[in-house]
């Protein structure tokens, strides 16, 4: 979904029409503090697929803050920020970038090349999205089912891990079993491809 903050409505329409023309889902806030109640307000927000067309200058709190805020909370790698505004500079562009925005355009914007940038944004996020998921169920491992991944990728089969680690086989088996659960595989190729 495609976040569209700001000030001026006509700006907001115009960005939700170009947004949609391309299949894209969008939702428009008329500044940072409602946008930020829509982000406390929705559970897994963060998980991957979002993307905040922010302005820079907006009455309130400015863009800069709020993606500052965004940063602070480790946000902005699934929520990628691309800035707009009609007031820009050279020095602001670049020091937005090298604080993690993902893009910076001025106003007025070509349309093809930004929603351009939106999809690859979008496609950065999920990608941010798979990886986080990924990380969470590898933390919900435990140490010694860690081990036991550790050798199921190095193609152990259950009886040399069983040796390794010093326990039966029927113990590496549920081992393995749990750990294809958590990590929502069902073969140790699958498992593989998703840690490769």
């Amino acid at each position: 979904m495609l976040h569209i903050v700001d000030d001026e409505e006509v700006i907001r329409d115009a960005l939700s029409w170009l947004a949609q023309s391309r299949g894209i889902a969008a939702a428009a806030y008329d500044g940072a503090d409602a946008f930020l109640a829509a982000l406390q307000a929705r559970p897994g927000f963060d998980e991957g697929g979002e993307c905040l067309l922010l302005d820079i200058r907006m009455p309130g709190t400015s863009g800069i803050a709020l993606f500052e805020a965004l940063d602070a909370r480790g946000l902005t790698a699934r929520l990628p920020v691309i800035f707009l505004t009609g007031h820009g500079d050279v020095p602001m562009a670049v020091s937005a970038l090298k604080r993690g925005a993902f893009d910076f355009f001025e106003k007025p914007f070509n349309d093809n090349s930004l929603m351009d940038r939106v999809e690859e944004a979008l496609a950065a996020s999920r990608s941010a999205g798979a990886s986080a998921a990924i990380h969470d169920r590898l933390a919900a491992l435990s140490a010694r089912e860690r081990e036991v991944l550790d050798l199921i990728l190095e193609g152990k089969m259950n009886k040399v891990i069983a040796d390794c680690l010093g326990i039966s086989m029927r113990t590496v088996e549920v081992h393995r079993a749990h750990i294809f659960d958590k990590m929502n595989v069902k073969t140790a190729v699958e498992l593989a491809r998703l840690l490769k």
